[in-house]
């Protein structure tokens, strides 16, 4: 089922949070309990922002439509749909990380100047599904999925505001936004202000122990684009193996 045992443990709590958010859907009227739920998960959901990243990089199950069930409740959790960030971000940005003039998450403006840490996560999150669209004319066969299953995403979030308005709203409509929000600030500090042609100089890496614990390494982000196909649970021995390569001030240490 899983293709890395390491996965089971993530998914698993992934599809308990979802569990939760439909229950208190279905049972949760005082609409103070639903607002507070949304601001207490506010962090917790953001981390999952990384376990799609993941996802996208390395399919977790070796069957199709269980992938295809785990991106609907990702998408839920992130507003991350479908082939959304294979189309953007492992298509559009790995190939292009040092090139702004290509990368579909490109951190300075049409003017060539760096972009401030709001402008950047405003400017990533409002065209993340209209560049993901145009990336997606290059490879039709999963823009026709990412089309597909988006429209069935939105089509489910429709449907559950129709017949619970306030428990959509908090519960699947702002974590989706702000999810897209945090997953885009997220990413600033990855490459932002590192002009170079060296691959080994061009990512900042966050060895935080809590941070990678709870976003699967995402912190070894030089590995990560060394080799973008390497399981996310594989990524701290791969960065052993460049770790001298790069500069020590891209090395940092912070829990969040």
């Amino acid at each position: 089922m899983f293709k890395y045992a390491a996965d089971r443990l993530p998914v698993a709590i992934i599809l308990l949070l979802s569990v939760v958010d439909f229950s208190l859907y279905f049972l949760v009227e005082n609409v103070w309990l639903l607002a507070l739920f949304w601001i207490v998960m506010i962090v917790p959901k953001g981390k999952i922002c990384g376990w799609n990243h993941h996802h996208q990089h390395t399919l977790t199950f070796k069957q199709r439509g269980l992938n295809r069930i785990l991106e609907f409740f990702y998408a839920l959790h992130t507003g991350v749909t479908t082939n959304l960030w294979m189309l953007h971000h492992v298509l559009g940005h790995h190939p292009n990380f040092m090139d702004q003039t290509k990368d579909e998450s490109r951190w300075t403006t049409d003017a060539g100047e760096k972009m401030g840490e709001l402008e950047y996560t405003f400017s990533v999150a409002k065209t993340a599904y209209s560049r993901g669209y145009e990336v997606g004319e290059r490879y039709p066969k999963l823009q026709q999925i990412y089309v597909l299953y988006t429209t069935i995403t939105f089509f489910a979030v429709a449907v559950l505001t129709y017949f619970n308005p306030v428990a959509t709203l908090f519960l699947f409509i702002l974590p989706m936004i702000g999810g897209l929000l945090l997953t885009a600030w997220a990413t600033y500090d990855h490459h932002a202000g590192l002009s170079t042609e060296n691959e080994f100089e061009a990512s900042r890496n966050n060895l935080n122990r809590f941070f990678n614990i709870t976003t699967g390494n995402l912190g070894y982000h030089t590995a990560h684009h060394h080799q973008q196909g390497v399981h996310w649970s594989l990524l701290p021995e791969l960065h052993e193996k460049i770790k001298h390569k790069i500069p020590p001030h891209l090395i940092y240490y912070a829990a969040l």
